[in-house]
């Protein structure tokens, strides 16, 4: 049988067009899609149990898989099949679950499955701006409860004109790279790098990319309604005892509030929240506590909510006691650790990051091996975030989706200042010593100092904050340097770093509807002021880059040669590379220029002496004697047909002196003419024709001697 299909096309401003189709594949899920652009095509599916987990929390997975098939290629590796996601596919898992997961029901706990798969690759269409066009339409197109439809999309500039899902060929050209998840009516995700711009050149691409966003919701609707619309299943709410809600909210609220007012320290006011849960739950028998516990605890949360967030719009004050644009304390240190080459130490309140620089060749250069894109990194960041930096102890189980996030965010912030010429691989790891907010903004300004003291000439320092809001009704705070607390309580996590002259990353997720521009505006503005009070403690602290950098950090020398040479230096079996090594201490890579097919040679070393002692290996091995010059050279190697010589100018590079250049007169034996050590000048031939060696002669730099024609004279 035939399926039957269905499909919607959306046209984009340039004349491309992205197509949503359905019917034909994975018709098992709850709900699936193909989404297609150019050749590139992506398959969604959404999958949701029908019973609900024992949790009181959304199981909701994300996954993002780019199959290898779909650019014709094999995985790489010895185990030659999809593993585990790379980085840049946990990056896309991000950026669709932010958006999706606060449009879920409250009270919805079914596990569910949204799965996006590359299935067709095209180099003109970057997939992961389609990602979550592909599982919003999953999710309409099934029965899952889920509030609105939404969609993603990538936002460029080049030459001062906006462009929706530029190619990888465009986007290389563009200053801004800027990805917005939004319903019709409210951005709810925002995330980019930029070539420091305005505050209302952001806001400018928000809202372009918001009205392309919507032309794509508008034609999953058409979709759905083609198909049929599902009716949306039932499932099992939460209990909810209204009475019980109010009694706890009568019990709690006026001491919540009184303890989030005294601005304490987050331990102590923790401690203070708990003991006073465990109070008001102290007020229950403990069959009250088996059947109503886990509501008692909800119920006192929620008070506890309602405090805090009506202290900052009703006194304007937070949690710590500062108003809403206050900065926590800051204190700053550089060349913490002795033996890195390059540190500092960042802590801003009760958050603080520990940053490390480490500086290498290009064989340390981060690579890229994925389906859609192939490459190095010469810079990348390190994010670590251990259980101590928030008082727990819970096992470590490799790099979590969160710690690859933040550290990209960081990465991004930070690549858009590493200039264009560094010789190194540089890489940046920072370690989230406390955390109570903000971790990957200290990170941004740990960062920035360990590349200043590691000797790195970034082109300005670069700082980061974060950004909060508190909305009720027509009421608002806008609040600069949250706390943890302040995140998890608030209506926005916007996260905003940049220079002097303009932003060059952001992140933001909102959790709340119909967030207007005004508002958007005014955070960005408050960010900005927030960014040159941090900036200014950062240059305080080191005003600009080490001169150089420091003794025990490798010092990179580049040299350039050409590619004939490159065998003599590497030598047979790399016999002279080793050695070469191994004698100077110091690091040489050869790479090959894919243009000019130049050998590039990098040579990283920690002595000036081994250093030293590579170039002139190089200058050995590259020497090249000009036809007709003279050149000193120095008899290393004595022969029964001639002398070998070096260059003094270019020792080890050598050459044969025949018997017969030593001298005008028949020389029977070398040694009457040279010895051993002997330094002498000669003169460069070029290549003998008949021998079709390097010919170089001591007897031409000698007189001639005149002929002596007896015989003639005699017969006259």
């Amino acid at each position: 049988m035939i399926p039957k299909t269905f499909t919607q096309e959306i046209q984009l401003s340039d004349g491309r067009t992205i197509t949503l189709e359905t019917g034909k594949l994975a018709k098992q899920a709850d709900g699936s899609v193909v989404v297609r652009m150019g050749d590139c095509m992506l398959l969604a599916t959404a999958v949701s149990a029908r019973q609900a987990s024992p949790v009181d929390f959304l199981p909701l997975t994300i996954d993002y898989r780019e199959k290898f098939a779909a650019a014709g290629r094999f995985p790489g590796g010895f185990f030659k099949r999809e593993a585990r996601p790379s980085n840049e596919e946990i990056l896309t898992m991000r950026l669709v679950d932010r958006v999706l997961r606060p449009l879920f029901p409250k009270d919805y706990h079914a596990e569910t499955q949204i799965m996006i798969q590359l299935m067709s690759h095209d180099e003109n269409v970057m997939p992961d701006a389609l990602a979550g066009l592909a599982a919003s339409t999953a999710l309409q197109l099934s029965d899952i409860p889920f509030e609105n439809p939404i969609s993603e999309a990538r936002v460029g500039r080049v030459n001062g004109e906006w462009v929706i899902n530029p190619s990888k060929e465009v986007l290389a050209e563009s200053d801004v790279d800027i990805m917005i998840g939004a319903s019709s009516d409210s951005v709810a995700m925002v995330e980019g790098e930029f070539d420091e711009i305005s505050e209302e050149e952001m806001v400018e691409a928000i809202a372009f990319g918001h009205e392309a966003i919507k032309a794509q919701i508008e034609a999953q609707e058409k979709l759905v309604a083609d198909v049929g619309k599902k009716e949306t299943r039932e499932y099992e709410e939460e209990d909810h005892d209204a009475d019980l809600e109010t009694h706890i909210h009568g019990l709690a609220y006026d001491k919540c509030y009184e303890i989030a007012k005294k601005g304490l320290a987050k331990g102590e006011r923790s401690q203070l929240f708990s003991e006073l849960k465990d109070e008001i739950k102290g007020g229950y028998s403990e069959e009250e506590l088996e059947e109503k516990g886990a509501l008692i605890s909800k119920y006192f949360s929620g008070a506890q909510k309602k405090a805090v967030r009506d202290l900052v719009l009703n006194d304007g004050i937070r949690l710590d006691a500062r108003k809403t644009t206050d900065i926590r304390p800051i204190w700053c240190e550089v060349d913490y650790l002795p033996s890195t080459h390059g540190s500092s130490v960042f802590t801003r309140g009760e958050t603080q990051a520990l940053a490390t620089v480490t500086l290498g060749t290009s064989r340390e250069a981060n690579i890229i091996d994925l389906p859609t894109e192939q490459g190095e990194e010469n810079f990348y960041l390190h994010y670590n975030f251990p259980p101590f930096s928030t008082g727990e102890a819970r096992p470590l189980r490799g790099t979590s989706r969160r710690e690859v996030g933040h550290g990209n965010l960081a990465q991004r912030a930070l690549k858009k200042v590493m200039p264009d010429d560094c010789p190194y691989t540089v890489r940046v790891v920072s370690e989230v010593l406390e955390s109570n907010g903000s971790s990957s903004m200290a990170t941004v300004c740990a960062g920035t100092m360990a590349l200043m003291d590691a000797g790195v000439k970034i082109e300005k320092p670069v700082s980061g904050i974060a950004m909060g809001l508190i909305t009720e009704g027509d009421r608002y705070a806008v609040l600069s340097d949250i706390l943890g607390d302040e995140d998890h309580l608030g209506d926005m996590d916007f996260k905003v770093t940049g220079t002097r002259e303009g932003i060059t990353a952001c992140q933001m997720d909102i959790k709340i509807k119909g967030l207007s521009y005004e508002i958007l505006t005014q955070a960005l503005m408050q960010a900005k002021d927030g960014r040159m009070h941090i900036l200014d403690h950062l240059e305080a602290t080191i005003a600009s880059p080490a001169e150089t950098v420091k003794e025990h950090a490798p010092k990179m020398i580049n040299r350039i040669i050409a590619n004939e040479f490159i065998g003599a230096l590497i030598g047979p079996g790399g016999k002279v590379i080793q050695e070469l090594q191994k004698e100077s201490g110091c690091t040489i890579v050869i790479n090959e220029d894919p243009v000019t097919e130049e050998g590039i040679v990098e040579i990283l070393g920690t002595s000036p002496e081994g250093i030293a002692m590579v170039e002139a290996k190089i200058d050995s091995i590259t020497f090249k004697p000009t036809v007709g010059n003279t050149y000193e050279v120095k008899v290393i190697k004595m022969l029964d047909f001639g002398a070998v010589v070096e260059y003094l100018e270019a020792p080890g590079n050598e050459v044969l002196l025949h018997v017969s250049e030593l001298a005008w007169e028949r020389t029977e034996n070398v040694s009457d003419v040279v010895n051993m050590g002997d330094v002498l000048e000669v003169k460069y031939f070029g290549i003998d024709s008949r021998t079709r060696k390097e010919k170089v002669s001591r007897k031409a730099l000698l007189p001639r001697p005149e002929r002596k024609d007896n015989n003639r004279d005699e017969k006259k």
